[in-house]
């Protein structure tokens, strides 16, 4: 979740808004950045913006612990930097729910991330949903539901 919402925020959702009268009825959709660290936040805006990362996934356990809503295909999100600055729109395009260890190395290529391998997708998102359960002294399983969204990159910061 980013931390505060910067003006660029507003000032894209204006500009998208009025180049895409279909969006002008809706609110403007809460900003969020992938990630748990400055770097890598800052690498999955980028690659969102050049339209290598299509696809993101949270844990279920993460939507349940936190009383969030799923994500649903139509969804609008804005993407941002670590600092709040908005880079991106994206449209949820598909939804699954597939288990950790079922994940496919077709997914792993959209998410985009790094060699883009279904190993590398395994060895981050292990570290990951570990450092997301610590604090509630839990920890990741192969069995856990990952939520897998997949998107469209409809809006880069002009």
């Amino acid at each position: 979740m980013t931390k505060k919402i910067d003006n660029s925020v507003y000032e894209m959702w204006q500009e998208f808004i009025s180049e895409n009268s279909d969006f002008k009825s809706r609110q403007q959709p809460i900003p969020f950045y992938f990630c748990d660290n400055e770097y890598d936040a800052n690498d999955c805006a980028n690659l969102v913006i050049k339209k290598n990362k299509q696809a993101t996934a949270a844990s279920l356990w993460w939507y349940e612990k936190n009383n969030e809503k799923l994500p649903e295909i139509g969804d609008i999100n804005i993407i941002t930097d670590w600092n709040g600055k908005a880079k991106a729109i994206i449209e949820t395009t598909k939804i699954e729910k597939v288990r950790y260890h079922e994940i496919t190395p077709e997914f792993a290529r959209m998410e985009g991330e790094g060699d883009k391998s279904l190993a590398y997708w395994k060895d981050v998102h292990w570290n990951y949903y570990s450092r997301e359960m610590k604090p509630h002294n839990e920890k990741p399983a192969n069995d856990m539901i990952i939520v897998c969204e997949y998107f469209k990159t409809i809006w880069v910061k002009k």
